[in-house]
């Protein structure tokens, strides 16, 4: 079955304005700045990468925020990251090539999307280029240093629990960086879990801890720099990243590991066959779902069997496209079909059998309403925008069959959702999204802080998904902020956002709303350091709370050793 055209709210006069802040979203689901750190998706996946903290153009940009951890700390000295931290795809490339971008600007999504320069290589440290790559090795805990579990040169009797009062969490451990980087630093992708394992890759590293305490149980060393990975494992606990096929300027991002997150050991390996001629300008989109990994780049898409690599199907052929997926338990396509006008395109959404790629049903959006984000895959929650009109922005759901469900009615309120690296050089990255959560009835975002307020506090917002209409609304406790962060045992946990002096927390919220409850406070102690992390990921799994940082960047090696770069709390 086909659903029925989506489209958006009325462009309403109001919040919208002249002279509004850069990047707001106007409408009834204004962005606010306040970035937050990727999460779990709603559907109970980890928190995943794809450039954490890109600057997403459009009209779901994230601007900088000057509330609680997500403001965005520049590093003293620091040079500013690259928009989405990414390297420059241009770099290097042919100027056949380089030059017939602009042509795939009419071709790519059926319209125009911005177009993402990325990280510029001049900057970085002299790294030897060979024209054979080592290859990946796996490094039992046996092989690795330990450590003390403090994390990264970091003073072993440095107590940060000597302040904790009674009825506040443990601070289990603090890690620094302890990777020489690139002078323009480089991206944190995940954390992923196996079991009491957490995982986290950068540069040119996956990495295993401990999760309770930090400790380094294995390291998988890659021959060049990651460039891709997926959001979440599979539920057998492994991961497939993407990295470099070179050191060079001109290598590109088409090789593909398989990774077991609780032993570190590197499986199969693949490499992206090339489909069209802008391939090598587009970034990889990786996405498990089931036994399966979907590589999305601009003229197509593969995927693999995870069990051995071996390619399952292949989707560049026919009227319209994949660009990118969604994954967990469904495997949900974003589909742009050419409409031969510059001016106009068409998105459709697919649910694909993981094994065949055989579309299950198709939803066709309205003409120039384009997907956006999956902000949710069971329930199938969406969110779409019409092109070039940063004033409309609508949120759908579907149902099972494809077809609509309801348009969440957003009133007069202001939402916001930070999908922080949202953007892709000719596509999009579906998932990823946070402050919000969803269980089969009923989906919740919180809201953005109110213009104008001395204090900055928001709600969670409940929506009923048959219906659209908001059931619910649940206050941030003591004027805070918070963001949701998952489901569990029915419950919403949120996360109370920290301030320099005061710590957060972790909470949840009833399935009919209420007060939020506060399940594990964090050390008034530590508040400062918790409030700190540069665009920070936020994890809650095994009742053990962690900040990731986002990304690692310095000006100088000794600054970079200092960076903080994973912090875990636990009762």
């Amino acid at each position: 079955p086909v659903g029925p055209p989506a489209y958006g709210y009325p462009q309403a006069p109001g919040p919208y304005a002249p002279g509004q802040q850069p990047g707001q979203q106007p409408g009834p689901y204004a962005q606010q700045p306040g970035p937050y750190g990727q999460q779990p998706g709603p559907y109970g996946q980890q928190p995943g990468p794809y450039g954490p903290y890109a600057q997403q153009p459009g009209p779901y940009g994230q601007q900088p925020g000057p509330y609680g951890p997500y403001a965005q700390q520049q590093f003293p000295g620091a040079p500013t990251p690259p928009p989405g931290g990414g390297r420059n795809p241009f770099k290097g490339k042919p100027g056949l090539v380089v030059a017939a971008a602009a042509a795939a600007l009419l071709v790519v999504g059926g319209g125009t999307y911005a177009l993402l320069s990325g990280g510029d290589d001049n900057g970085k440290k002299p790294v030897a280029d060979t024209s054979e790559d080592p290859k990946p090795t796996g490094t039992s805990s046996a092989d690795v240093d330990q450590g003390d579990g403090t994390g990264g040169g970091r003073e072993s009797d440095d107590d940060l629990n000597a302040g904790r009062k009674d009825g506040e969490s443990k601070v289990l451990f603090l890690q620094t960086n302890d990777v020489d980087l690139p002078r323009d630093g480089a991206d944190v992708y995940g954390p992923w879990f196996a079991g009491d394992t957490v995982v986290k890759a950068m540069y040119k590293q996956v990495v295993g801890y401990s999760a309770t305490d930090g400790k380094k149980k294995w390291t998988l060393d890659l021959p060049a720099e990651l460039c891709a990975a997926p959001t979440a494992p599979s539920a057998d606990g492994k991961i497939v990243i993407g990295y470099m096929n070179g050191t060079s300027d001109k290598a590109d991002c088409n090789q593909l590991q398989l990774v077991d997150l609780a032993t570190g050991k590197g499986g199969w390996k693949q490499e992206i066959k090339e489909i069209g001629l802008f391939d090598i300008l587009s970034d990889v989109n990786l996405t498990i779902s089931g036994g399966t990994v979907t590589a999305a780049r601009t003229a197509g898409a593969q995927a693999y069997r995870m069990t051995d690599g071996k390619q399952l199907f292949e989707k560049s052929t026919g009227t319209c496209k994949p660009f990118a997926f969604a994954g967990g338990p469904k495997l949900i396509a974003a589909e742009s079909c050419p409409t031969g006008d510059f001016e106009t395109s068409h998105h459709q959404l697919e649910e694909l059998d993981p094994v065949t790629g055989k579309a299950k049903w198709t939803y066709k959006l309205a003409e120039n309403w384009e997907v956006d984000k999956v902000y949710s895959v069971d329930p199938l929650v969406i969110s779409t925008r019409e092109k070039d009109k940063d004033s409309s922005w609508n949120v759908l759901a579907l149902n099972a069959n494809g077809t609509l469900r309801s348009s969440l009615a957003g009133g007069k309120d202001s939402f916001a959702p930070n999908c922080g690296g949202g953007f892709v050089i000719f596509g999009r990255n579906l998932e990823g999204c946070t402050g919000l959560a969803a269980d089969a009835k009923t989906f919740y975002m919180a809201t953005a802080p109110a213009k104008g307020s001395t204090s900055r506090t928001n709600e969670v917002v409940a929506f009923d998904l048959n219906t659209g209409k908001p059931t619910w609304r649940s206050k941030a406790p003591g004027d805070r902020m918070i963001t949701p962060l998952r489901m569990e045992g029915g419950k919403v946990v949120v996360y109370v956002e920290p301030t320099y002096d005061k710590a957060g927390a972790v909470a949840t919220i009833a399935p009919n709303g209420g007060v939020p409850t506060i399940v594990q406070q964090h050390p008034a102690s530590t508040a400062e350091i918790e409030d700190s992390f540069y665009q920070p990921t936020l994890a809650w799994s095994g009742g053990r709370f962690y900040v990731v940082g986002g990304r690692v960047s310095a000006s100088n090696d000794a600054a970079e050793l200092k960076e903080k770069t994973m912090m875990a709390f636990g009762n």
